[in-house]
């Protein structure tokens, strides 16, 4: 049984006398990808915000680790839809930069990120700028960076969201590649069902206004996904239960 990782019990969030979110509990597992799956505007990134420490909740708690860090930010890695590199440094910079806000010097930082570089698959692009980077590559070193803040838990933000089709569909596979080796654990927000389905173990569905778990579907299909089972009839009965409770 795989260890529990991270515990969102019971989160309601309120603003300016307007309910956002009500009830919310979901947990994520060691080595799980979990997405949550909604319409734009239903919360999500409300919720993202409660659990990276960036918001307090009106109610409820956030564990990590079985230890609560509800309110605190720099427990847990987030990444948002924009790679937000810094155009003046270069990729090995942008990427030691977690590490030189934790207090590492230079020399050390840049030595720690060359060790990941292969991994990540940003071999030779350490002392490139991002302009000279793909939209891609541009998201493997925000990932990279990501990873160097916290390589416990990331919450991702439709963090694929601006990359053209078959872009997409590589960093897909590289990053569920990725998370296999690292032992990384994702919570990903997406609005696209397909994404959701390719990618993780559970789906949790936030409907509603307040936002509120509408259910937790779980995608059997053992990873790595083939690569037809987008086409497959099970892909779609997937597709079709999602539609019908959103």
């Amino acid at each position: 049984m795989r260890m529990k990782k991270l515990e969102v019990n019971h989160i309601s969030k309120c603003f300016d006398g307007k309910p956002i979110l009500q009830d919310i509990s979901i947990t994520l597992n060691q080595g799980e990808l979990v997405s949550l799956l909604g319409v734009s505007g239903g919360g999500k990134t409300t919720l993202f915000n409660i659990i990276a420490g960036l918001l307090p909740p009106d109610e409820g708690n956030v564990i990590l680790n079985g230890k609560d860090i509800t309110n605190q930010p720099g427990q847990i890695s987030y990444m948002m839809q924009k790679d937000l590199l810094l155009p003046y440094r270069t990729i090995e910079d942008n990427a030691a930069l977690p590490l030189l806000l934790k207090g590492v010097n230079k020399r050390d930082a840049r030595t720690q990120v060359s060790l990941l570089f292969a991994q990540f698959g940003l071999e030779g692009t350490q002392k490139k700028y991002p302009a000279q980077l793909s939209g891609g590559m541009r998201q493997r070193a925000a990932l990279l960076r990501t990873y160097l803040f916290s390589q416990d838990v990331a919450l991702l933000d439709e963090p694929f969201s601006a990359l053209d089709t078959l872009t997409k569909r590589s960093i897909h596979q590289w990053y569920l590649d990725v998370m296999e080796k690292i032992q990384l654990t994702t919570l990903f927000i997406t609005h696209d069902i397909d994404e959701a389905i390719l990618l993780s173990d559970r789906i949790y569905l936030l409907s509603g206004n307040p936002g509120r778990i509408a259910a937790e579907i779980v995608i059997q299909e053992p990873k790595p996904r083939r690569d037809d089972f987008s086409l497959t009839p099970e892909f779609l009965e997937y597709k079709r239960k999602i539609l019908s409770l959103l």
